[in-house]
C-alpha cells in the first residue's frame, strides 16, 4: 500500500542536463512531505497523454489543452527555490498509476519506485518496490498545468519542425504538413496496450 502524501502544494516537471543527455523528473511537495521522481522521457510523456485523455473524457471534450510551443512563452514552472534539498522521497520511477475520482473531481497519482537486486554471480534484477510507493492528489487545473509543462519540457531538448512540430534529429524529415505523409520507422503492436493504460 502506498504512502499518501495528501494534496499537492507544488507539482511540476523539469529536465536536468544538456539535450541528448537530459534526465527527467517530477517534483511534488505537500504539507506532509516532498518527493523527486526520476523517470525516462517516454514515461513522462505518457503521463501527459493520459492526463489529457482523462480531461477530455470528464469534460466531454470541452476542455482542450493547446499544444505547448517553444515560441509561445509557455515555460514550465521551475522547482521552487525553497524546495527541500533532501526530500523525504527520491527515486527512479518503475510504475505510475493515474486515477480520477468523479465524486470530488480530483486526480490521484500513485508512483512505485524501481529497485535493483544485486546477487553474487547473477545479473542485476529490476523489481518494483511496492512497499515504498507514494501517492498524492491534485485538481483538474493542476493536471492541465502539469500536462502543458511536461510537453514543453519534452519538446525543449531538440529543435522542432515549424510546420508539424515534430522533433528534428538531424536526419531526413518527412513533414506531414508539407507533403501529406509521415515516415514510419517502426510499428509495434501490443495486445496488452489497453490493460497497460488502465494501470496508469
Amino acid at each position: 500500500m502506498s504512502r499518501d502524501l495528501g494534496h499537492i502544494r507544488v507539482l511540476g516537471a523539469d529536465a536536468v542536463g544538456q539535450p541528448g543527455q537530459r534526465r527527467f523528473r517530477l517534483f511534488v511537495q505537500t504539507a506532509r512531505d516532498a518527493a523527486i521522481m526520476w523517470m525516462e522521457k517516454e514515461q513522462l510523456s505518457n503521463l501527459s497523454v493520459m492526463i489529457d485523455r482523462i480531461l477530455a473524457q470528464v469534460t466531454e471534450g470541452q476542455v482542450l489543452r493547446v499544444e505547448a510551443r517553444a515560441d509561445a512563452g509557455n515555460e514550465p514552472v521551475p522547482m521552487p527555490l525553497d524546495f527541500p534539498g533532501s526530500p523525504g522521497h527520491e527515486f527512479q520511477v518503475g510504475q505510475m498509476k493515474l486515477s480520477f475520482d468523479e465524486r470530488d473531481g480530483m486526480f490521484g497519482l500513485e508512483v512505485t519506485p524501481l529497485g535493483i537486486i544485486m546477487s553474487q554471480g547473477m545479473e542485476p534484477q529490476l523489481v518494483m518496490r511496492e512497499e515504498d510507493a507514494i501517492s498524492f492528489t491534485f485538481t483538474q487545473q493542476d493536471a492541465r498545468q502539469l500536462a502543458s509543462s511536461i510537453t514543453t519540457v519534452v519538446m525543449s531538448g531538440r529543435p522542432v519542425c515549424p510546420l508539424c512540430r515534430t522533433p528534428l534529429d538531424g536526419g531526413p524529415h518527412a513533414c506531414v504538413k508539407q507533403n501529406g505523409h509521415r515516415e514510419i520507422l517502426h510499428i509495434e503492436e501490443r495486445e496488452d496496450e489497453e490493460e497497460d493504460e488502465d494501470e496508469e
